[in-house]
């Protein structure tokens, strides 16, 4: 299985497609097609049916859609920059993430 250096819930910054530039929280990983769904970027328009069992009406929702991990970039907490990640193992013997612009750990 592939590794990704992104993670559930990591803040990212799109670097290519329509909405390059955008900043948002990892919401959900698909690693069966290298994807990542990110909170308020690729949103489309969707015809949802109205559910009465789940009480849910129907009509045009927005929705976000998965976009592919290689057009993402992690951005750093400490710089606020999107940076590349690195691995490391820490004191404890852990692997951790670190920012390769401040050297800093995710």
């Amino acid at each position: 299985m592939k590794q990704f250096r992104i993670r559930k819930d990591d803040k990212v910054m799109v670097i290519a497609g329509k909405d390059e530039g955008k900043i948002g929280k990892v919401l959900k990983i698909v690693r069966k097609s290298d994807r990542v769904v990110v909170e308020k970027v690729n949103v489309v328009k969707r015809n949802v049916r109205p559910n009465p069992y789940k009480r849910e009406p129907g009509g045009i929702v927005d929705k976000e859609m998965p976009i592919h991990v290689s057009n993402l970039m992690v951005v750093c907490p400490h710089c606020a920059k999107p940076t590349r990640v690195g691995y490391r193992a820490a004191e404890d013997g852990k692997k951790v993430r670190f920012c390769k612009k401040c050297n800093e750990t995710i």
